[in-house]
């Protein structure tokens, strides 16, 4: 079976993340380990203990949801002999997932992936004053759809869609008051459902360029080596591999739109049957069923995971 392993993102975190990984596999307790020294943090105890408030703080959840991929990846190499240059075709990664991809593709290190991630989390909180951006997903919509909405509840602010998920899953992303708009315009529009989500920045649109142009300088400082397999790129939706072009998206990934279901459907079309999704939570294996019901998904997170998984290759 051809797969493609893929890795959420965020708001897939909560307390308690890598627990079990940590207590049955000493594989994953040294990667836990080794990104608590990159970063200088006990983010391992953070992830298990909590606060959950402080677990979700952006620049925490991202470097955590990164730490608990790859000490899942490590664990199904040292307990299955999984290689992705052998038993993958892609990886891909959701936003912060993208990363993810590419430190377990063997692009980033490590440690130089949870130092991105920490700075990335940062630059974003900064980019906008608390308050002043917002995220809502309408639920229903079409990408069409929801751009109609987007443009029309503008009216001069920032409005734009962040995450194409799913066929009836789009996720905007601007200005506070244009994303109100847009909540209204969407119910007047017959929408089944709009939700504001319970972000703390206006994610993946044109008022995260301060943070694009941070992690510009960051990755400019940063060896990234080709991943031993093609990474489906979020804000193309295709396959790369050089570096430099590795480095340009990701830049340009922080203020453009996360093309999850075209991204899907790139690596249906290049003859993945299985998803594997890696890491905290099953969202990527959910949204894979909707996005094309004859593409299996598994999510791959506990022991009992591993020992499922490891049974199927």
């Amino acid at each position: 079976m051809i797969r493609a392993f893929v890795f959420p993102g965020q708001g897939s975190q909560a307390v308690g993340m890598g627990r079990e990984l940590a207590e049955a596999f000493e594989v994953a307790r040294h990667t836990f380990e080794e990104v608590d020294d990159a970063l200088n943090q006990r983010l391992s105890r953070l992830m298990v203990e909590g606060p959950e408030a402080d677990l979700t703080l952006t620049e925490n959840a991202q470097p955590a949801l990164m730490a608990v991929s790859v000490a899942v990846m490590r664990v199904l190499a040292s307990e299955g002999g999984v290689d992705l240059s052998k038993h993958a075709t892609f990886v891909a990664g959701h936003s912060l997932g993208e990363y993810s991809a590419l430190c377990a593709a063997g692009a980033f290190s490590l440690g130089d992936t949870a130092r991105l991630l920490k700075l990335r989390g940062q630059a974003m909180q900064k980019a906008v004053p608390v308050g002043k951006g917002a995220m809502a997903a309408l639920l229903g919509a079409d990408l069409d759809q929801a751009q109609a909405i987007a443009a029309d509840a503008a009216q001069g602010e920032v409005c734009s869609i962040a995450n194409d998920n799913s066929v009836g899953q789009v996720v905007i992303s601007g200005s506070a008051d244009a994303i109100d708009r847009a909540i209204a315009l969407a119910a007047e529009r017959g929408l089944k459902r709009s939700v504001r989500l319970p972000v703390s920045a206006p994610f993946h649109c044109s008022l995260m360029q301060p943070a694009a142009d941070a992690m510009a300088e960051a990755l400019a400082n940063v060896t990234i080596s080709a991943p031993v397999v093609p990474v489906v790129a979020n804000v193309t939706a295709s396959a790369v591999s050089d570096p430099n072009a590795i480095r340009r998206l990701l830049v340009e990934q922080v203020t453009g739109m996360v093309r999850w279901r075209e991204c899907v459907l790139h690596m249906k079309e290049q003859g993945v049957e299985r998803l594997v999704e890696v890491g905290s939570g099953k969202v990527l294996a959910g949204l894979t069923k909707r996005i094309d019901k004859d593409m299996a998904a598994v999510s791959v997170g506990t022991p009992a995971d591993v020992e499922s998984f490891l049974k199927t290759l």
